[in-house]
């Protein structure tokens, strides 16, 4: 998967060099070094990948369901057996600790184990004499080939959240990796061409934003499923449906937790910290804003600044190390001028996690658990996406307050409710604008079988990732109304 130095495409069964005048370094941002480099690739390599899904479609469309599962099957194999190895590359190029990288590819590994269940969940459904010997079905037939564009802060789970469920449909595709983050999907495309995919099927493209728009324009691309930020969702859902495509967008988010005075506190502090400063706050469920309700303030307050001081920050392989960097030097800063701005619009840094230095590793993109206090709702930090490690924390008298600031949002990703009463936690799932709630868990990312949710300006599309709605994205509905008299079967 690498040459000179540089990672290869895979297109139609091979690793090929990639038609690019640039490349671009890929750091690991615990130590700064440079492990490889990430070819830019233009829309003529993207063609030729196409065109190479373009040509296998045919007869892999035409392979029975349960015939189509098998590499799946052995594609699972592969990543149990080299599951360490894998996730020492995600820690590597990503930032994230071992244990968080694990927990990632673990998630990955469960879609592809639904989506071995295609022959199942492709179904379609009749009925019988819809009118007098007349019978009507629905099938379910692949849309063509797909197009997938991932992000960089789960460089293995999201790229799996549409790989398995698109070919297992039958299927082609052409995934593009971050440039930030490329090494885990290479890596995964290799076992891949070890599990027995015909050539064309799997084909993976690096690149920038040349390819990306390669692939939103190209004509045979009959579906695009990206995840990243709201900006850049919007961008390409439109451009991706005014060609005419099918298209699912999972944008940012904001994501808010309510702590009502009843919650244990101890377990809620703990669960939000987790939540807040995971991954160094690089995912979109991450919590990013603590709503506190009438008493459960202060006791609060004291407890998250606590837990946010003593987490041990550090390179993600190291034992012990709960905390990695955030990906960049450009993301460090801007983050760091997020809370800047906070401050300066009048919050408090309780916990300022600025200016980190981390022993041995001062290359690396370090920034600390940070909590800010007394955030205003209308302030630039309450409404902007941080994607780093920083908590905000509000309070307000009552929690039909707390779900009118959750409701007043931009973003509908994930809200999360902490309490021991049942009445609020059904208030709250009930009322609450959002497409993934958590009651006293907080991170609230469904299992394989679920959809990943989202509203508002975290997703534009109509079908989401994972579960039965994947299925519905990648195939199209046929219904075949039929008759059969008898009179025409006496003629032969």
């Amino acid at each position: 998967m690498i040459e000179q130095g540089t990672l290869l495409n895979f297109v139609g069964g091979t690793w090929q060099r990639a038609d690019a005048r640039e490349k671009i370094a890929v750091h690991n941002p615990a130590t700064g070094e440079v492990i490889t480099s990430a070819p830019l690739s233009e829309g003529a390599a993207v063609a030729r990948a196409v065109e190479a899904a373009q040509k296998a479609l045919p007869a892999w469309r035409r392979t029975p369901a349960g015939d189509r599962i098998q590499p799946l099957f052995r594609l699972k194999a592969l990543l149990d057996a080299q599951f360490t190895e894998v996730a020492k590359l995600i820690t590597q190029e990503c930032g994230k600790t071992l244990g968080e990288a694990e927990g990632e590819l673990r998630r990955g590994i469960e879609n592809v184990e639904v989506a071995s269940g295609i022959p199942s969940l492709m179904m379609g459904s009749n009925l019988e004499d819809i009118a007098s010997g007349i019978d009507e079905l629905m099938i379910r037939q692949p849309v063509g080939v797909v197009g997938v564009i991932a992000p960089f802060n789960f460089p293995g789970m999201i790229p799996l959240w549409f790989l398995p469920y698109a070919v297992a449909c039958g299927n082609t595709l052409v995934l593009k990796p971050s440039e930030k983050t490329p090494m885990t999907m290479a890596k995964i495309f290799e076992l891949a061409e070890q599990a027995g995919f015909p050539p064309g099927v799997l084909n993976l493209v690096h690149g920038g934003k040349d390819a990306v728009d390669a692939l939103l324009d190209h004509p045979a691309v009959r579906a695009i499923s990206f995840v990243g930020s709201t900006s850049v969702a919007r961008y390409i859902y439109s451009r991706a449906a005014a060609n005419g495509k099918r298209v699912q967008c999972q944008g940012g988010a904001k994501n808010p937790v309510i702590i009502l005075p009843d919650a244990d506190l101890e377990m809620t502090t703990k669960i939000v910290a987790d939540s807040a400063f995971g991954c160094a706050g690089q995912r979109c469920l991450a919590s990013s804003i603590a709503i506190t309700v009438g008493d459960a303030t202060p006791v609060f307050r004291q407890q998250i600044s606590e837990v946010a001081s003593a987490r041990k920050v550090g390179y993600g392989l190291e034992s012990g190390v709960e905390m990695g960097p955030v990906i960049s030097p450009e993301s460090r800063a801007r983050i760091e001028g997020l809370i800047a701005a906070g401050v300066a619009a009048g919050a408090t840094a309780v916990v300022d996690g600025r200016n980190a230095k981390i022993a041995g590793y001062e290359a690396g993109n370090f920034v600390r658990p940070t909590v800010l206090a007394d955030v205003d709702p209308r302030s630039e930090l309450a409404r902007t996406e941080v994607f780093g490690p920083v908590l905000s924390l509000m309070r307000v008298d009552t929690v039909d307050d707390a779900i009118a600031l959750v409701n007043s949002a931009a973003y509908g990703n994930q809200a999360c409710l902490f309490t021991s009463s049942g009445s609020a936690a059904r208030k709250f799932r009930y009322e609450a604008q959002v497409g993934n709630i958590g009651i006293n868990v907080g991170v609230a990312a469904p299992m394989a079988y679920f959809p990943f949710s989202g509203w508002k300006e975290s997703f534009f599309g109509d079908l989401h990732a994972q579960g039965r709605d994947a299925i519905d994205f990648y195939t199209e509905k046929k219904v075949v109304v039929e008759r059969w008299p008898a009179t025409w079967s006496r003629k032969f």
